[in-house]
């Protein structure tokens, strides 16, 4: 029968956790410590958002956590009460339907219903990311290259900065994204997402910041033996900063 097939299995499950449990503890313990650390990485976090759009990442990325833990605990429930139910008889038909109901009702019903949930909340995020004109849009390009970045500005024709992208803060920046020899990716962490760099193709992402301040930007794609050192900085400005930078009073 499904249940005593799903019984059968909880307890597969149970007896290997007993007879690993201390190998289980130490993995569980590492990733712990691992996640800690990484999230102490503040200027490279992107559940630490300084922009709308990382705003709009973040949120979305605690639902999907929330989700998936959702799914997880039911799921762990289940088969947590098929163990302690233990087998039916065989004979039991009115038992055999409400194992239907548990298995492909609940556990089945359950996870579609909530996947597709954050399958739809996913599009929907997706969609209010996309750059859209506007007059308060300032457009630069970005352009990758083994192994640095370099900056032009629509606003300031001619001028070209390395390893620094200047912007302005509380207004939306399109960055015109494109490679000069191998494919990188682009990623401001706390400010947006990230988007390849692709010889002869230009790709368009926009990015905010709240307040102005420097934001550390990595090549999010392995380009070479250079990559680990493949970085940039997002530089925001108050408006007086950014009057001076196109300007050309700014270095």
């Amino acid at each position: 029968m499904l249940f005593d097939r799903v019984n059968e299995f909880a307890t597969l499950i149970l007896n290997h956790f007993l007879r690993h449990r201390g190998r289980f503890l130490r993995w569980t313990i590492g990733a712990t410590t691992l996640v800690s650390l990484a999230g102490c990485e503040k200027r490279l976090s992107t559940v630490h958002p300084a922009g709308p759009a990382a705003d709009v990442i973040a949120t979305l990325w605690w639902v999907m956590l929330a989700g998936a833990t959702a799914i997880f605990l039911f799921v762990m429930a289940l088969l947590v009460l098929a163990f302690l139910r233990g087998p039916a008889p065989a004979s039991d038909e009115a038992d055999e339907g409400r194992e239907k109901v548990w298995i492909v009702g609940l556990g089945l019903g359950f996870s579609l219903t909530v996947l597709a949930a954050l399958l739809a909340y996913g599009l929907i995020v997706g969609e209010r990311l996309l750059p859209r004109p506007g007059p308060e849009v300032v457009t630069v390009r970005a352009e990758g290259r083994q192994w640095k970045w370099s900056f032009g500005y629509a606003d300031a024709p001619g001028r070209v900065t390395e390893g620094i992208l200047h912007i302005p803060a509380g207004r939306p920046v399109d960055v015109e994204i494109t490679s000069a020899d191998v494919i990188h990716s682009f990623w401001v962490p706390r400010l947006a997402g990230k988007l390849d760099a692709i010889p002869g193709y230009v790709n368009v992402l926009r990015i905010e910041a709240w307040t102005p301040g420097d934001y550390a930007g990595v090549s999010s794609e392995y380009n070479g033996p250079g990559y680990k050192d493949h970085v940039f900085t997002v530089r925001a400005h108050d408006e007086d900063g950014w009057i001076a930078f196109l300007s050309g009073e700014e270095p």
